[in-house]
């Protein structure tokens, strides 16, 4: 018996895209628009440090952003997550500070966006409340607590925090952060997550419809709990990455850190209302985001707020573009 080839069949091109990854393409193929002119105009650019660049100066965010992606994943919201990044800055400075040691530390700080996260799911799940209340109120209670500990910055002086900070890994004559290499390390595991474990497959059921997935019996209280938790987690490693990058905690820090969030999301291609969307595209939304702002400091003569100007305009393109593509899954 003779088979017809793929791209021979009747009404299927064998080079057709699916729908839900061309906002992942155009977030690809504008990242590398932005890049080559970048290359075209200035001359440094080309320098593979500026890319390393690019990961150390926002390792931080990408974590945050992952775990964001999560939540959004499920048709969720979580505003909470700048204000948990400075709290954990701010305890880890506060508690060093005081003389604890730095591996206690670290485990009270990786402790405090879980707990939060954790907190916020079970409120979302049991009472019925909707993410963008709950997660505000969770955003000003963490602010809240970082005003409580300090109105004004705490430096870091410790040995552990600082040495960590300013180590650098030489790759040739360039290098990168411990933070960047453990940004890159949660965007991996994160990925896995999503692609080969049942975790995964919870999230993306629920955000293309949860009514169908309790049909299913899938468990939706269980997994939003649990996406809640994780983001959470990505926060409060964000909040140590933060506090390894500035080498201080202080109260207003992170601010609106949540909505560039967000953008770096759903430019990477993920749907708000969820069930659609990759950790990969997060990644290369995040870069965007970090390339528009090199760009804008390599030129010299721009305001800064140019970077939210055009972050704002693509904003209302991936959103178009992801209603015209038809990728609806509610």
């Amino acid at each position: 018996m003779t088979t017809t080839p793929l791209a021979a069949r009747p009404g299927r091109a064998w080079w057709r895209v699916p729908p839900r990854h061309v906002p992942v393409l155009a977030t690809a193929a504008l990242l590398l628009v932005m890049y080559s002119i970048g290359v075209s105009q200035y001359r440094a650019f080309s320098n593979i440090q500026v890319v390393f660049n690019v990961f150390i100066d926002n390792g931080f965010l990408l974590v945050v952003a992952v775990g964001m992606t999560f939540v959004i994943l499920t048709g969720g919201i979580d505003l909470s997550v700048g204000s948990v990044v400075a709290m954990t800055a701010m305890v880890s400075a506060s508690l060093l500070g005081n003389g604890l040691h730095p591996a206690v530390v670290l485990v009270i700080a990786l402790l405090i966006g879980p707990v939060l996260g954790f907190a916020m799911g079970c409120v979302i799940h049991f009472f019925d409340i909707q993410p963008f209340i709950v997660t505000l109120a969770g955003m000003f209670f963490a602010r809240g607590v970082c005003t409580w500990i300090s109105t004004t910055s705490i430096p870091i002086t410790d040995g552990f925090w600082t040495s960590t900070a300013q180590h650098r890994i030489h790759l040739g004559e360039n290098f990168v952060s411990v933070g960047a290499l453990i940004a890159v390390a949660v965007v991996a595991v994160a990925a896995a997550v999503l692609a080969y474990t049942r975790l995964g497959r919870n999230v993306y059921a629920i955000g293309g419809n949860q009514q169908s997935a309790l049909l299913m019996g899938l468990p939706v209280g269980r997994t939003k709990i649990a996406v809640y938790t994780i983001s959470g987690l990505c926060s409060a490693i964000g909040g140590i990455l933060l506090s390894f990058y500035t080498l201080s905690g202080a109260p207003l820090i992170a601010v609106g850190m949540e909505l560039d969030v967000i953008a770096a999301v759903v430019i990477g291609g993920t749907l708000l209302t969820g069930g659609s969307g990759y950790i990969f595209g997060t990644l290369l939304g995040v870069l965007v985001l970090s390339i528009i702002q090199t760009l804008i400091t390599f030129d010299g003569t721009l305001n800064s707020w140019w970077t939210k100007i055009v972050i704002g305009g693509l904003l209302f393109v991936f959103i178009l573009l992801q209603r015209l593509v038809g990728i609806r899954t509610k």
